[in-house]
């Protein structure tokens, strides 16, 4: 005879709370980025003074440019995301993908005077063969095997460009990029309101591939790659071939970042090849939280924006008349961005998308 059990529990807040209409709420996450987006598009239109947020007005060069950079390091972010908290590759080397779309164009175009068209297609050419080629041998080993060979590729590409063969890269100066080589529309301060919507739409596409990827059908293996691989092996599903598609496409979005973030600075440095920049990729999506495009690129803007204006902080006369013992603290960014790190992982270790969460449990 069998006997059914029934399990009795105390009734809770959550069972008697109203749950909000699933139609509703799905509209309410396709309106919000709509808004935001079309918040963000008409800011060069704003003259609105924030002088405690902003080195001036919205609309001015300086303001737009910080705004800007801020736009493109989200979608890099968003792009270290894909791999990191979508699948689980946990990658060295997402900054030599970054150094092969910015150095690529610029030198095609200023040492081998290509035009901008010519120089993109070599770029997405470029962008698509060397992350299937590195990606296939360096996807051969798992975990922190993984980490290691995609440092060592980085700190080669890191070495090359530094060693300036054939005077090609510049070395540790960097490479300027030819003013001419830009189109009149993209070239000159007055011209920096363009390149600001250049690196918004880098963001939106990034983050509509990303969402189109991650509900896709490899999306979904890509989850269960990041859960537990050998069940996808055991399932008779190839894992290398879905981790390597997952590479590629994080890689090539990366390039297309390196090439937005190239005309936005006007020129190509060395620094963008360090696997230090890396690392600030892997603090921003820890930051925002893993898994998520939207906790990717929240924690970019913040990372960005506070590196930045810490910096400009740091040697204010406000901060110069603070006593030695604050004043030196201060004065260094990574130093603030170390504490805040740290703060945020020990008090919302989800990332600032946990937030949400727990306000909505209160």
């Amino acid at each position: 005879m069998i006997r059914t059990a029934v399990v009795e529990r105390a009734v809770t807040v959550d069972d008697i709370r109203p749950r909000p209409d699933p139609a509703r709420r799905r509209m309410v996450r396709r309106a919000v980025p709509v808004a935001v987006f079309a918040l963000l598009a008409i800011l060069p239109f704003s003259t609105l003074d924030l002088p405690a947020l902003l080195p001036g007005v919205v609309n001015s060069p300086g303001s737009l440019q910080l705004l800007a950079i801020c736009l493109v390091f989200a979608g890099l972010a968003a792009t270290y995301d894909l791999l990191f908290g979508h699948t689980g590759l946990l990658s060295f080397g997402h900054a030599l993908y970054i150094a092969l779309g910015s150095y690529t164009v610029n030198i095609a175009v200023t040492k081998f005077g290509l035009s901008l068209p010519a120089a993109l297609l070599l770029a997405v050419l470029v962008g698509l063969v060397v992350p299937t080629l590195l990606g296939a041998v360096a996807l051969r080993v798992n975990g922190i095997a993984f980490s290691m060979v995609t440092l060592a590729m980085a700190q080669v590409g890191s070495i090359v460009v530094m060693s300036d063969p054939g005077r090609l890269t510049g070395g540790e100066e960097g490479l300027s990029l030819t003013p001419s080589a830009l189109p009149g529309f993209l070239s000159g301060v007055a011209n920096t309101a363009n390149l600001y919507w250049l690196a918004l739409g880098y963001l939106i596409l990034v983050l509509a591939v990303i969402g189109w990827a991650v509900n896709s059908e490899p999306g979904r293996v890509w989850q269960a790659i990041r859960e537990n691989e050998l069940r996808v092996s055991v399932l008779g599903l190839p894992s290398y071939h879905f981790r390597l598609l997952s590479f590629v496409v994080a890689s090539f979005l990366a390039m297309l970042g390196g090439v937005v973030h190239l005309f936005l600075v006007g020129g190509s440095s060395p620094q963008i090849t360090t696997s230090n920049f890396t690392l600030a990729f892997l603090v921003m999506v820890v930051l925002g939280g893993t898994g998520s495009r939207w906790g990717a690129t929240l924690g970019g803007v913040l990372y960005t924006y506070l590196d930045h204006r810490l910096a400009a902080l740091g040697t204010s006369d406000a901060v110069a008349s603070l006593p030695a013992v604050l004043r030196a603290p201060l004065s260094e960014p990574l130093f603030v961005l170390g504490v805040l790190f740290i703060v945020m992982v020990y008090f919302m270790p989800g990332g600032l998308t946990s937030l949400a969460a727990r306000l909505r449990r209160k």
